[in-house]
This record gives C-alpha cells, structure tokens and sequence, in this order.
C-alpha cells in the first residue's frame, strides 16, 4: 500500500521544493517514490499541486478519494483540493489565505469562522499560523518548511531522512532557517 500526499499551494510558495524534499527523504530511505505536478500558471501566483506517492510501484496520479495526507500553503487551495482526501485523512494547512489577483475577487469567507475548511468535516484538520513561524525562524519564505515539519508526524519516513534532505534541497545560505523552520512546525504540531 501506498502513502499518497497531496500538496497545494500558489506559485512562488515552494510547493515544488516541499515535493522535492519529501521525495529526497524517500531516496535516502530507499522508498519508492513517484511524483506528479501540476503547475500551469504558477508564475502568475496560480494554483499549484503536487502529488507524492510513498511505497507506489505504479504510476505518479492519486485518484480522487485517495489522498492520505495533504499539505496546503493556503487555505482556498485546501479548499480547491478537498476531493483528493480519504474519509479519515489527515489535511495540515496554513491558517491564511493568499488573496486571488482578479478583479472579480469580492468578499472572501473570514477562515477564522472555518467556512474554508467546511469540506473536511470528517477530516483531521491541523491549521497553523505557518507566517508567523517562518518569520520566528527568520524569513517567512520557509513557510512551507514549517508547514513540513508540522505534517512530519504523519508521514511515514523518518525525521532524520527529512532533515538530511532539507539539508540537501535548499540553498547553504538558508539551511539554518529551513531546518529552525521545520522544528518549528514540528513543535506546532506536537503543541495541538
């Protein structure tokens, strides 16, 4: 059996760096690892989803309905990407959402009141404040490392695996803040 992740998020917020480094941990462990993006106008701040698919001898594309775990950058991309998750899956999310660039963009739901997240009623549903923990760890471009380290608990590889491939995946300069970031959204997590 497989463990298939699902990852979304916006262009610009390291959706395919995470998928990356998810799969690195998986190379290092010896996993089977298959992988699929799909990215069409992510340099124009559009919709991004990767997919990852641990122990899977076949094919890179989850079925709808299949998702174990999905990590979302924002909150209207968890939204977008509800259908992929199984009844009892796992969805760890940012708290905010990014506003969309169009002009028809009116009035939003308040995600405090959770509307967001109203498709996930028999979800398990993590929201952290994945912002305020990457500025903690000291730019908020390693939002989706603490959006990792918080979804860490539930994947299946180890955290030493995932620490060696940050390790391996981000620039020299920025290692120190990715790796404080994932202990951040570890702790997030272990905190709930």
């Amino acid at each position: 059996m497989s463990f298939d992740i699902i990852i979304a998020g916006i262009g610009g917020q390291g959706t395919i760096l995470l998928s990356n480094i998810i799969g690195e941990a998986g190379v290092i462990e010896g996993r089977s690892i298959r992988s699929a993006e799909t990215h069409g106008m992510a340099q124009r701040g559009g919709s991004i989803e990767c997919q990852v698919r641990i122990d899977q001898e076949y094919g890179c594309q989850i079925a709808p309905g299949n998702a174990d775990l999905m990590i979302s950058f924002d909150l209207l991309e968890t939204a977008r990407f509800a259908h992929y998750m199984k009844q009892h899956g796992t969805v760890v999310t940012n708290s905010e959402y990014v506003l969309p660039t169009s002009v028809f963009a009116q009035s939003l739901p308040d995600p405090g009141a959770g509307i967001l997240l109203s498709a996930f009623d028999t979800q398990n549903v993590l929201s952290i404040d994945a912002r305020r923990l990457a500025e903690q760890a000291g730019t908020i471009l390693t939002q989706n490392v603490v959006l990792l380290g918080a979804a860490s608990w539930f994947i299946p590889l180890n955290e030493s695996s995932l620490r060696e491939a940050i390790s391996c995946r981000v620039p020299e300069k920025s290692k120190e803040m990715n790796l404080s970031a994932f202990d951040l959204g570890r702790s997030a997590t272990q905190s709930s």
